[in-house]
């Protein structure tokens, strides 16, 4: 079963005038406590830095000089480092090749003392790798190496036996999905049903080809566009009545018990245990809006398993997510910025 920390956020039950501070202490320490699994799409981003000095003479493109490279976890591997950076223990429940990149990817996560328990190297499979060609501050190219063909049959019996094996020592499962097709319906069905079973709550970050798949899931994060495009719905997110009939339609779709909607310079609406939150954006210097819904998920989930009232989950999510769009690139989230900012705002 998942840990309760009925008092973190709000006061102590028994003293409703003890210091927010405390209340922020206690929450963030027992996000050490937690053991999180990440069901998804793992991949590798791939970076190389150069400078542009003059224009190819075998065609009309920029001649890149490499001055370095750099290899970085992403999909789902973005997850597991935010999880990791709140004080988790983050475990990757996946399927990559045996080729080089997985041999990289492995390294990668041995590097940052990350779980290879429920990791499945499959002959049959590449592994995706994202390769960005950048010079000075501009990206000139970006190749990406994947598939999105389904996993095999028997890839897929491996998947669910190993989040099943996994989830009973788990305090919460993130589905991570990048449509890239390490999951599909009937794995999502199946380890979802063993995770209600368990007691263990399921928050899902969804893409296109899955949207409507993860049934009777505890919290369903989409972005606005997501939302849209996975019902089939056009609507103003600025009519209260029109949104909220969008996200009745959501849950009542998937029979989940939650959503939150990530509304981006709108903030963002959470929908769970009978109550409804919209909260603004924080005022920011934004640099770089890659991967802050990759942190929104890690919170959230986190937030989650230690049972948090709606407004927290949704207030410090929607908290961590700006924060990190203040810095260039995909970085997961700083812990102690976070809750020093937490606890100025007093969440």
């Amino acid at each position: 079963m998942s840990p309760a920390l009925d008092t973190v956020g709000h006061g102590n039950a028994q003293n409703g005038n003890a210091p927010r501070e405390v209340a922020i202490d206690e929450l963030f320490n027992a996000f050490n406590t937690l053991r999180v699994l990440i069901i998804g799409d793992v991949m590798l981003d791939s970076y190389v830095w150069g400078r542009v000095d003059r224009i190819s003479p075998e065609a009309p493109v920029p001649v890149v000089n490499v001055v370095r490279r750099e290899l970085r976890l992403g999909g789902a591997g973005n997850v597991l480092l935010n999880v990791q950076a709140l004080g988790a223990e983050a475990i990757i429940c996946s399927v990559i090749g045996t080729d080089e990149p997985g041999d990289r990817l492995v390294g990668q996560l041995n590097e940052r003392c990350l779980s290879c328990d429920g990791l499945i190297r499959s002959e049959s499979r590449i592994t995706t790798i994202k390769e960005r060609i950048i010079a000075g501050s501009q990206q000139v190219v970006r190749v990406d190496t994947e598939t999105d063909k389904h996993i095999t049959a028997t890839e897929r019996a491996q998947l669910i036996a190993k989040a099943k094996e996994l989830i009973p020592t788990c305090q919460v499962v993130i589905f991570e999905d990048y449509d890239k097709g390490v999951l599909n319906a009937e794995s999502i069905a199946e380890i979802t049903a063993f995770a209600n079973e368990q007691g263990v709550p399921t928050v899902v970050d969804p893409k296109k080809r899955n949207f409507l798949n993860y049934h009777h899931t505890t919290l369903f994060k989409p972005n606005l566009k997501e939302l849209k495009e996975g019902l089939k719905l056009e609507f103003d997110v600025d009519d209260p009545t029109q949104f909220q009939q969008a996200v009745d339609t959501l849950k009542e779709s998937l029979q989940i018990k939650g959503a939150l909607i990530t509304l981006s310079e709108r903030g963002v609406y959470i929908d769970f245990d009978n109550q409804q939150h919209r909260l603004p954006a924080h005022l920011r210097q934004i640099s770089d809006v890659s991967g802050a819904g990759d942190t929104v998920i890690s919170i959230a989930a986190c937030c989650v398993a230690l049972r948090q009232p709606p407004q927290l989950v949704a207030g410090l999510s929607n908290l961590g997510g700006g924060l990190v769009c203040e810095s260039v690139g995909v970085v997961p989230i700083d812990k102690a910025r976070l809750k020093e900012e937490a606890v100025r705002l007093k969440l």
